[in-house]
């Protein structure tokens, strides 16, 4: 499977290029990707166009090592879409509902009149009220007389889709017009199995409450500003299923959503995709917006029940579910600083030293290769120190709150941990929200998450979604041209860093 002419891909903003054109660095974990002499005019500027066999290699191994992505403006819009607000006889919207009859109405108004439709009725107790909603709009109506959670009725409306790609939306969703069209572009990459939107906060008159400002600011279902592939082990690492496309030949044949999982069944399906060779894209162009909840009660329990899916996805994917993953001096580096010692500080610059000088010696290849792995070190401790504050004050805080009553030490890393992680948070976001009332929620959401994580744990007997992962720097293997005509690509690892978004399942009930 080959990227078609036409295809563009533009490098990643955290990319960097290097010596003239001659690299290019990267990725997750980072690497150096050396450009042969032939390959160098393949790239211009920052984008690469398909035009022929070698740019299609350059552009999908961009694509594979995560150092760029899709411009989707480029990309051909796919055949049967018409513009934004038009029916796309292609794809099929799959609607899992239980009650809730008018979020339905209000969500089936957003999707384009004429297009197929399938509601899933999971064994409502308002069956009548839904069935008339899906009756007003068109809509094709299943019936489920045993409630079998998100993922046993997508699969129920999944086996009754004959068109070649699937919208599956959750009923507290609202689709922007361009939504799915846009989606459907990313399909030219025939290793692409499934692509999701931005899901921002849907503006009611319950989101001007602080829960729902924060929320809108720091909602799991959002995956931020920037495209990116989804992977294990990647700051975007597991994608929201309220809102994908997705083929349909593709999850047929590796079984749809796991029907025993009420929550994280998202996260399994995104690994599983992963692991079997496909790709999957997030693309924030695309929007859809999700009704926040903002009930105080309601909102800390279901953000304890996102972190009950742990154990379940430590089971399926134990190489992926880890809190934090760290390499090994880093991880030295983080124990030191915690440790709180006079030789602290003497023993973590050495330690960050020999890492530098490790790292400079992968980059021999460039100009500057001390003066950037200092900067990419410095980048791996503040990566690593992040990681660390998150063990403390999310994963692990019912240790970290038994060690604050025993050791000042832990009281005083616990204290700036969790300041230090407000203040980066706060600044970084687009905030509605003063500082105090956001931080009272950001610690909230961290209790939340990291009871249900333990919860998970204790029910499953197992440790494993609460263990770091340590991983061990080793030099990629070189990509070997096809054909002489390729370009000769050679990449190397350079740190064994791999900044992890933490697998937060999304839901257990609509």
């Amino acid at each position: 499977m080959t990227l078609p002419h036409g295809f563009v891909v533009t490098l990643d903003r955290h990319t960097r290029v290097l010596d003239d054109g001659r690299a290019i660095l990267g990725g997750n974990p980072t690497r150096l990707l050396r450009l042969s002499a032939r390959a160098r005019p393949l790239l211009s500027g920052r984008t690469v166009r398909v035009r022929d066999a070698a740019s299609a290699l350059l552009a999908d191994r961009l694509l594979e090592t995560g150092l760029a992505n899709p411009v989707v403006e480029a990309l051909p819009p796919h055949p049967a879409s018409g513009n934004g607000g038009d029916p796309d006889p292609d794809c099929t919207y799959v609607i899992p509902v239980r009650d809730r009859p008018q979020e339905l109405a209000r969500l089936l108004a957003s999707i384009p009149a004429g297009s197929p439709v399938i509601v899933v009725d999971d064994a409502s107790r308002r069956l009548g009220l839904v069935a008339a909603v899906a009756a007003e709009h068109g809509a094709r109506l299943v019936s489920l007389t045993v409630n079998l959670g998100p993922a046993g009725a997508r699969n129920a409306g999944l086996r009754l889709v004959t068109t070649p790609y699937v919208a599956f939306v959750d009923s507290d969703i609202v689709l922007s017009p361009d939504m799915v069209p846009t989606l459907l572009r990313h399909f030219a990459d025939p290793r692409v199995a499934m692509a999701v939107p931005r899901i921002t906060g849907l503006a009611t008159s319950e989101s001007s409450r602080w829960l729902g400002r924060y929320e809108s600011t720091r909602s799991s279902l959002d995956l931020g500003a920037h495209p990116a592939a989804v992977r294990p082990g990647t700051p975007v690492s597991w994608a929201p299923s309220a809102c994908a496309v997705a083929r349909v030949d593709v999850l047929t044949d590796g079984g749809g959503f796991d029907e025993r999982m009420r929550v994280g069944e998202d996260v399994d399906l995104c690994w599983r995709l992963v692991r079997d060779g496909w790709r999957i894209r997030y693309e924030p162009v695309a929007e859809a917006a999700h009704e926040h909840r903002v009930g105080l009660g309601d909102w800390f329990q279901r953000k304890a029940v996102y972190g009950t899916g742990a154990h379940p996805l430590a089971e399926r994917h134990p190489e992926s579910i880890a809190p934090a993953v760290l390499a090994p001096w880093s991880t030295a580096l983080v124990l030191t600083l915690l440790a709180q010692r006079r030789w602290s500080l003497p023993v973590a610059g050495s330690v960050w030293a020999v890492a530098t000088a490790r790292i400079a010696g992968k980059l021999t290849s460039t100009e500057h290769p001390v003066r950037l792995a200092a900067r990419l070190s410095a980048d791996g401790a503040v990566s690593a120190l992040a990681q660390g504050s998150a063990l403390l004050t999310r994963h692990w805080w019912p240790l970290t709150a038994i060690g604050c009553l025993a050791s000042r030490r832990i009281r005083r890393a616990t204290a700036l941990a969790a300041v230090t992680d407000i203040a980066l948070e706060y600044r970084g976001g687009t905030n509605r929200l003063d500082p105090v009332r956001y931080g009272i929620a950001r610690r909230l959401d961290d209790l939340a998450y990291g009871a249900g994580v333990w919860i998970s744990a204790l029910r499953g007997r197992s440790t494993a979604a609460l263990r770091p992962r340590i991983v061990m720097t080793r030099r990629a293997p070189q990509r070997q041209p096809t054909t002489t005509a390729l370009p000769s690509l050679g990449d190397t690892t350079v740190t064994g860093q791999q900044p992890a978004r933490p697998a937060t399942p999304r839901r257990a009930r609509r």
